[in-house]
């Protein structure tokens, strides 16, 4: 009689159980990044021309917040478009829009200006909005910048090794240009959640908006609509009065530029705070009767509702900006 062969022991049931078990956990894993992200997988932003070539453009949301703030820096110092649009392609190309601390020998920043060429302490130079600041203060002095090729204006200013680097970004730094400057509207979208690189809420917005356009964000002069003064911005504007509002007022621009309108104005406060919206915890931004909202899988302006304070189609006079605390 054949002797019994020992009872077998559970080991496929065991390893099946763990595979289940490792498939449970990165299914778990994925469905809480969906979550957080809005169903996005890594936040991103999207920018649309306004012309009828449909062209667009996708950037992180570190970019768009430097993108944000070179334009802002720009307009405020009454830079017209054009030179948006080369300061733009010029830190496409030297940083890809990212305040890198390295570079070619002493180089930092988003324009990887050398502090040993005079352009600034190593910090003035990782402050993005001296970073701007500066090189529009050096492009304004190229005769007829505007009707350079804009590789001949950045190189004019960058003195690059590589000067004709510039001119493959001419076409992405259009499209951002004209979304960050208000020319184009409802241009500029970002999907998805991310957790707050630093201090958040409205007084974190405040102080951005500051640190880019300079205190005219929060208090124009003389600005009126249809008549009657724009109300002063306050931290608990719109309905309900919950203190996460910021309700900015719109002023036309007055300066030394070539003068832009109350609607491009807040096109661009706007578009700011979407390009803001992970940084800052900003989670829905109203203008001239559209509204985008932070968290949707394409987070789209849309038609604003009648209790959401964006006003009517034809109210250009104010910015809402309400965040997560």
């Amino acid at each position: 009689m054949p002797e019994l062969s020992p009872t077998p022991k559970p080991r496929g049931r065991l390893f099946r159980l763990g595979a289940a078990f490792v498939v449970l956990c990165a299914v778990a894993g994925y469905l809480v990044v969906q979550y957080l992200t809005g169903g996005a997988g890594a936040p991103g932003c999207k920018v649309v021309s306004g012309k009828a070539d449909g062209a667009t453009y996708e950037l992180t949301p570190e970019q768009a917040v430097n993108a944000a703030t070179i334009t802002a820096v720009g307009t405020g110092r009454g830079m017209p478009e054009r030179a948006v649009t080369i300061a733009l392609a010029t830190a496409l190309q030297e940083s890809g829009l990212r305040n890198i601390e390295h570079g070619d020998r002493d180089s930092l920043g988003l324009f990887q200006q050398r502090p040993s060429q005079g352009w600034g302490t190593p910090k003035e130079i990782l402050d993005p909005t001296y970073a701007a600041d500066i090189f529009y203060e050096h492009l304004a002095k190229v005769p007829d910048y505007r009707d350079l090729p804009l590789t001949v204006a950045a190189q004019r200013v960058q003195r690059s090794g590589f000067p004709s680097a510039y001119a493959k970004h001419e076409q992405d730094a259009m499209i951002l240009a004209a979304a960050l400057t208000g020319q184009s509207a409802a241009a500029l979208t970002c999907e998805g959640r991310q957790a707050a690189t630093g201090a958040a809420g409205p007084d974190a917005v405040r102080s951005a908006l500051v640190r880019d356009f300079g205190r005219d964000a929060l208090e124009p002069v003389g600005a009126v609509v249809g008549g009657t003064a724009t109300p002063k911005p306050s931290a608990s504007g719109g309905s309900g009065g919950d203190g996460r509002t910021v309700t900015l007022s719109v002023a036309e621009e007055t300066g030394p530029g070539d003068g832009r309108s109350l609607r491009e104005r807040g096109w661009q406060l706007a578009h700011w705070a979407v390009a803001n919206a992970s940084a800052l915890h900003i989670e829905r931004v109203s203008y001239a009767g559209r509204q985008w909202a932070a968290g949707n899988t394409d987070s789209q302006w849309r038609a604003a509702g009648r209790t959401s304070g964006a006003g009517t189609a034809k109210d250009t006079g104010t910015v809402r900006i309400v965040t997560a605390q």
